[in-house]
């Protein structure tokens, strides 16, 4: 238990260092935020409604690509450099790394969206109740749990670039087909049939859910988790593979 705590605080601390993590985790979600709730017209019919939903999606679009970049570009790098190779001849096992890297990434998140919620409240005064804030921080934070399972797939590729550019492209991807940077309703009705079946969709719906005074439905839940199963099992599949190579 010791090594995993000792290990848990090590990827807190070479997460919180990376600057590229810090730009694209907190300063981007932020100042699109301040954006689209106050420089651009949206016409939203209720303003406050708006602001808050809006602060959701761009919390879930944080700890979403933190869970697939930060974590599967540094699982490259580490291995590009030999670390994950010098991991094995440690005491440390290969489970209590991966779950380290995965508790500490969502470490990293539960700060993530501690901040992105009160910029939210300092920029526009979001108010909602005591259990909506928590409720709603729960669910983004066990919600980025197929995403994280996304970055440790993206994490078996064998270099950098592919890694950084593939990562991008998911995630931008996501973002604006689930509805993220706009309302999934104002899309094409095409474009709304497929994102309703996306992660991130079902991860965003969730948190709109909650802030609107409801509950998660659950074809959200039940979508996420199926998600989560597909690409656990994808990435123990390649990362097999890659062993016996």
């Amino acid at each position: 238990m010791k090594t995993f705590q000792m290990q848990c605080k090590f990827e807190i601390i070479r997460v919180l260092r990376n600057r590229y993590f810090v730009f694209w985790s907190l300063v981007m979600p932020i100042l699109f935020y301040y954006i689209f709730t106050n420089v651009v017209n949206t016409n939203a019919p209720d303003k406050a409604e708006w602001q808050a939903h809006y602060l959701m999606s761009m919390t879930v679009f944080s700890v979403m690509g933190s869970s697939m970049m930060t974590l599967g570009i540094r699982m490259v790098q580490e291995r590009s450099q030999g670390w994950s190779t010098f991991i094995r001849i440690t005491p440390l096992s290969d489970t209590v790394y991966f779950a380290a890297q995965m508790m500490g990434q969502s470490v990293i998140h539960l700060l993530s969206i501690t901040i992105i919620f009160i910029a939210g409240a300092l920029i526009n005064d979001v108010s909602l109740t005591a259990l909506e804030w928590v409720m709603s921080g729960l669910w983004i934070l066990l919600g980025s749990l197929p995403f994280l399972a996304i970055g440790t797939l993206i994490g078996m590729m064998k270099k950098v670039e592919t890694a950084a550019g593939i990562s991008n492209v998911i995630y931008m991807v996501l973002a604006v087909a689930g509805g993220l940077w706009m309302p999934l309703e104002i899309m094409p009705k095409m474009m709304q049939s497929i994102g309703k079946w996306l992660p991130s969709y079902n991860f965003g719906n969730g948190a709109w859910e909650i802030v609107r005074g409801n509950m998660p439905e659950w074809k959200n839940i039940l979508i996420l988790i199926a998600y989560l199963a597909v690409f656990m099992l994808l990435s123990k599949y390649v990362r097999r593979k890659q062993e016996a190579v």
